[in-house]
């Protein structure tokens, strides 16, 4: 009998997808804080052990903060085809002056049903999608909602007027170099005012 050594192969490190996530901002929310006001913050992810983002703590507001944040969300890239109840997860906790978070409430929204696929660069075939889910405490009860924007392709484009708009200024100012420089040019050959 031959002495086999069987190694295992090590799993190859499958490549990490990354979407936009815009966290607009919770209503009626359970306040958790009985005695202060509650200071809420939210933390996203799909896959915990992977990526967890998180918002900045909404200082106002109390039930109804407003975050108006867009966060970066890291998956597996192929999860959503393996499984098809992959979701987003959205756990939304009230912050504490000395570290004892408190759970609000959750929410979530099927990858499938966030992200529809289509062409990134086309701004027609991206239409941002504007969410309100469902915030359930852990006890079952649901108490309040959650407004987010997902773009059906994971990116948030950049609008369109605002890049035309750039170019444009960007063509007037070299245009007025151009002007400014020709002023010049006559100024210094004829020696006398323009």
């Amino acid at each position: 009998m031959s002495d086999v050594i069987l190694r295992r192969r090590a799993p190859l490190q499958e490549e990490l997808r990354e979407i936009e996530v815009l966290i607009y901002s919770g209503q009626e929310l359970k306040n958790v804080k009985h005695i202060t006001k509650m200071r809420a913050f939210a933390e996203i992810y799909v896959e915990r052990d992977i990526h967890v983002a998180r918002t900045r703590v909404a200082e106002h507001g109390g039930a109804n903060p407003v975050w108006n944040e867009v966060v970066k969300v890291k998956f597996h890239k192929g999860l959503p085809e393996r499984d098809v109840m992959a979701a987003l997860n959205v756990d939304i906790y009230a912050d504490s002056h000395v570290g004892l978070e408190k759970l609000v409430g959750r929410a979530r929204v099927l990858l499938c049903d966030a992200l529809k696929g289509g062409n990134a660069a086309e701004p027609l075939d991206n239409p941002i999608q504007c969410l309100t889910l469902q915030v359930w405490r852990d006890s079952g009860i649901p108490h309040g909602w959650l407004n987010l924007w997902v773009p059906p392709t994971g990116r948030f484009l950049i609008r369109r007027e605002s890049l035309s708009f750039s170019v444009r200024e960007r063509e007037k100012a070299e245009e007025d170099v151009g002007k400014a420089a020709a002023k010049e040019k006559k100024y210094l050959e004829g020696g006398g005012e323009v």
